[in-house]
């Protein structure tokens, strides 16, 4: 199936993608496009792409509640985190961050700040209305970072998504496993 993306995203930044895989001349690439969390892939020979490696990277390991900001192979930042509940449990993949915006806009619930990701919720909690995108997020409720109480997404403290924030660029590769 052939698909175009718009030149910004839902929330109104600019798309910036990051390439996961490769295959070839083709490189996989995580999308919110692609609501079942499968790669769209895009030819990298097409003259619409402007390349530019990923200076930083974030991988979350849900089993130890912790986030890991990388300059390459470095961890520059650790940061506890609270994590999906039973029965809406964080999803696990290869994400981009696609949008970084200011919680207190959203929803006191969201803390400071917010970096979107390309992922999807598919274990909504009953009732929930916050929609399905995966974030990592502040929280008004401190107290719940290092447990498994959020509705799929990743929550941490304000200063430490404040620091995200200032250096994570739109496109940074997001590695979620247990």
């Amino acid at each position: 199936m052939l698909a175009r993306l718009d030149s910004r995203t839902e929330f109104g930044s600019p798309q910036v993608l990051a390439a996961v895989k490769t295959k070839g001349r083709w490189l996989g690439v995580a999308s919110t496009a692609r609501s079942d969390g499968t790669l769209g892939w895009v030819d990298s020979r097409s003259s619409a792409l402007r390349a530019a490696p990923a200076k930083f990277s974030i991988r979350a390991d849900l089993s130890r509640r912790r986030i890991e900001l990388r300059r390459g192979e470095k961890v520059t930042q650790r940061l506890a985190v609270a994590i999906g509940r039973p029965g809406s449990s964080t999803p696990t993949g290869r994400f981009t961050v696609t949008d970084k915006l200011n919680g207190r806009d959203l929803s006191p619930y969201y803390g400071c700040c917010v970096l979107a990701l390309s992922g999807t919720q598919p274990n909504l909690p009953a009732g929930w209305s916050g929609g399905n995108r995966l974030a990592i997020h502040g929280t008004n409720d401190t107290g719940s970072i290092g447990q498994a109480s959020s509705a799929g997404c990743l929550r941490a403290a304000d200063s430490d998504l404040g620091t995200l924030m200032r250096r994570v660029p739109l496109g940074t590769p997001v590695e979620i496993r247990r």
